[in-house]
């Protein structure tokens, strides 16, 4: 359960470059996550452009992070691949757990910024990056390497669960 464990949203990055391959092993963490009626309508934007970058952390107050950070992945949800439209949120959420889980194998940082369903962000980012109409514009997943040590945060509550019955 270590990445489970040691994963934090990172928002302050070292200048050091994230690898094409360690990108690459993070959208196929990506494209392993489950699926309904295994329908994997997910597409990826990688950005590691200077000017993208901060253009993508201006577009709303909790985007900031995406400047600093070395690689962008924007996660897509594709409309015309979905099986099961109403399933597709569902499907990303999971998809971005995993980049952000194999982010943290590979000692590395990130942290999810939320842009759907927020209608105004996700038409920014859908202006800039030339996002088609049937893609959704899910989220962005800052990634880079942490400015701090990573300390576990045991969040487990038992006063949150319930058995056979609330």
């Amino acid at each position: 359960m270590n990445p489970i464990m040691y994963r934090q949203s990172v928002r302050k990055f070292t200048d050091e470059d994230v690898s094409p391959q360690l990108i690459e092993n993070l959208l196929r963490a990506a494209m392993q996550a489950p699926s309904a009626c295994n329908q994997q309508a997910w597409e990826f934007i990688v950005i590691g452009d200077e000017e993208d970058k901060l253009a993508i952390s201006k577009m709303h107050k909790f985007a900031k992070p995406a400047a600093e950070a070395s690689k962008l992945i924007v996660v897509l949800g594709n409309l015309k691949r979905a099986k099961i439209e109403s399933m597709i949120e569902q499907d990303l959420a999971a998809c971005c757990e995993n980049i952000l889980l194999q982010a943290t194998y590979y000692s590395a940082g990130a942290v999810w910024l939320g842009f759907h369903p927020i209608e105004d962000r996700c038409n920014k980012i859908r202006e800039y990056l030339n996002i088609p109409d049937y893609c959704i514009p899910f989220a962005v997943i800052c990634v880079g390497y942490s400015e701090v040590d990573r300390e576990i945060q045991i969040r487990y509550d038992e006063s949150k669960i319930h058995y056979d019955r609330y």
